[in-house]
């Protein structure tokens, strides 16, 4: 059993847990993540690792509220134990001296892309963190970015904060302002991502993104998370989860991860009705 030793609330709708999980904290990089499963009933979800304290023993993550298994694993307390957490998967990000590194992170994403802004300034490289939400509540741990960014900016659809607009538009302006990147990495939702993609290609500027598609065991078994990237099948769980953007078939992951939104809306909608019957 897996032991939360602390929530915070970043957001509406998302969580931030601390975890006592010290053999998976000894090895946990920046850019892979944890299966977890709550309970013995319940099914497995990929998360991506936020941090790791190999000194205390935990892991942290990240969990926006969006199904069953999400909207119950929130609802938990400090204190609590989760049944199962498998990890750290998937190949780590290539953190490498670049030169000027642009870290984009969109809504949950923002969570995501942290631990690899701390490491790619560590690295030696100059970081830009750019960051967008719909809202901006939704700009989470923005001050612990900006401690390891040499550059901070901020984007929300409804322009409560920063530049008004999507992520990719603020990234846009500032390569068109003369800013110049070696390397561009974005975590968010797939077509946030998709159109990260398309406004660094004609730049030339690597891009890498980090995909969360459909996962079962995240050890590559059920091929779930198969994604097509420069013409060949590859596994997200292990050939991933970071995989260069411009090779990316982002329409054909877009539709492989509706697969199940029937039987998702079904689940969630009976678990609803089954707390308001507790109340």
């Amino acid at each position: 059993m897996y032991r939360i030793v602390k929530k915070e609330d970043l957001a509406p709708n998302i969580k931030k847990f601390e975890i006592y999980a010290p053999l998976i904290a000894k090895k946990a990089k920046p850019g892979q993540f944890v299966m977890i499963r709550i309970d013995e009933k319940g099914e497995r979800i990929p998360l991506t690792l936020v941090d790791a304290s190999p000194e205390k023993g935990t892991i942290t993550i990240a969990v926006l509220e969006a199904g069953k298994t999400t909207k119950k694993l929130n609802s938990m307390k400090e204190g609590d134990c989760i049944a199962n957490v498998a990890g750290p998967l998937g190949i780590p990000a290539e953190i490498a001296h670049y030169g000027r590194v642009a870290c984009v992170g969109g809504g949950v994403g923002i969570a995501c892309i942290y631990p690899e802004v701390k490491a790619f300034k560590k690295a030696g490289n100059y970081v830009v963190s750019i960051l967008g939400a719909r809202t901006k509540e939704g700009l989470i741990l923005k001050n612990e970015i900006k401690e390891f960014s040499d550059e901070l900016y901020v984007a929300t659809d409804d322009g409560s904060e920063g530049f008004h607009g999507f992520v990719h538009l603020l990234l846009k302006k500032l390569i068109e302002e003369g800013k110049k990147f070696d390397l561009v990495v974005a975590v968010g939702p797939v077509p946030m991502m998709k159109a990260v993609a398309g406004t660094t290609k004609p730049h030339g500027i690597k891009t890498i993104v980090s995909l969360n598609p459909i996962m079962v065991d995240g050890t590559g078994m059920c091929g779930s998370c198969r994604v097509e990237v420069g013409g060949k099948t590859k596994f997200a769980c292990v050939d991933g989860p970071e995989f260069d953007a411009h090779q990316i078939d982002f329409d054909l992951l877009m539709i492989r991860n509706k697969r199940f939104v029937e039987e998702e809306c079904l689940a969630l909608n009976e678990y609803d009705k089954s707390c308001a019957c507790q109340r």
